[in-house]
């Protein structure tokens, strides 16, 4: 049986997947029958969903889905910018030997997977490094509030951002950002993130077809 924290993310895979369309009013009896769970874990759920702005809650009438609209996706690029932003400068001056060997490796698989052209590898480490820099900032509500934003584009057309033409690209951005950490220099840092978030917000307009 799932828990409620377990069927909130299966809940909001579901609706950033588009499998509950805008719209949609989730019941209580359909997800407790779709789930397996009793009535108190779903309440926690929408609850959950509803403080993330997935769904409204309409008195007298239920839950109904909000999903993330394009200028949603938009808007989150723009806050993560300024999060990554502070997340790297944090993450150089506080990380650990460990953290620091985990980050070398992780790159290391960047440049593996990008010769072998492997763009589904690729997005995947591509999380991996940013999760190691946001753990290495020390810092517990940065380092959720972006885990939140990525999860949030891990379901989504976003994803497509990252395709097998812009894969060096991709790559040697992340580089200026792994030679900052190396070198522990913080404002080679910020420029490598925030020119790798100006890149990034470049491609999810390319994906979404915007210009």
């Amino acid at each position: 049986m799932l828990l409620s924290t377990d069927l909130f993310y299966a809940l909001r895979k579901d609706i950033l997947e588009g499998k509950y369309p805008r719209g949609h009013k989730l019941t209580e009896q359909d997800i407790c029958s779709g789930h397996n769970v009793s009535r108190t874990p779903v309440r926690e759920a929408i609850r959950q969903l509803e403080t993330e702005g997935l769904i409204e809650t309409i008195p007298n009438r239920g839950a109904y889905v909000l999903g993330l609209a394009e200028q949603d996706a938009f808007d989150i690029l723009e806050l993560r910018k300024a999060y990554e932003v502070l997340a790297v400068k944090w993450a150089i001056e506080r990380i650990t030997d460990d953290e620091f060997d985990a980050l070398e490796e992780t790159f290391d698989f960047m440049e593996f997977y990008t010769e072998k052209n492997d763009v589904e590898k690729m997005a995947k480490i591509n999380t991996s490094f940013h999760q190691i820099i946001y753990a290495a900032s020390h810092n517990r509500m940065i380092q959720n509030l972006l885990s939140s934003y990525q999860q949030y584009f891990e379901y989504t057309k976003a994803r497509q951002a990252i395709k097998e033409n812009c894969l060096l690209q991709v790559l040697e951005e992340h580089r200026e950002i792994f030679e900052a950490f190396r070198d522990r220099d913080v404002e080679s840092g910020i420029k490598a993130m925030e020119k790798h978030m100006e890149k990034s917000i470049e491609r999810c307009y390319q994906a979404f077809d915007r210009r």
